[in-house]
């Protein structure tokens, strides 16, 4: 069995690769290094949002990627305030959770997606 990248690593590697690419990524709460789980938000900069979760282990061990993740919602965006809302319930649900939000218009977040959504 393959080990697993760690989070911080993982998420270290993430917000890099989005300031290559010219877009603003920050940490927002620091979760459990070695194995906690990673959201990321995905701010439009206009009042609305994507909110994405850690997709089902069944997805990415079947397509032999490190991480991938699924939209938290069945709407293409969110507003804001709705998507603080949902981490909040996820951070008391799982304390050891990573959050990494990302800004930009054009909505990119530079995730591997699974095909569904939660």
């Amino acid at each position: 069995m393959v080990e697993r990248l760690r989070s911080d690593f993982w998420v270290a590697a993430h917000i890099r690769r989005c300031f290559v690419e010219n877009v603003v990524a920050m940490l927002r709460r620091r979760g459990a290094a070695e194995a906690g789980a990673v959201w990321v938000k995905v701010d439009h900069l206009d009042g609305t949002a994507v909110l994405y979760a850690p997709a089902p282990q069944s997805a990415f061990e079947a397509r032999g990627i490190e991480r991938l993740f699924v939209r938290a919602h069945a709407d293409e965006a969110i507003g804001s305030g709705e998507a603080e809302s949902r981490l909040s319930r996820e951070t008391r649900f799982d304390p050891d959770l990573w959050i990494v939000e990302v800004e930009d218009r054009q909505g990119r977040s530079f995730l591997d997606l699974a095909d569904d959504q939660l």
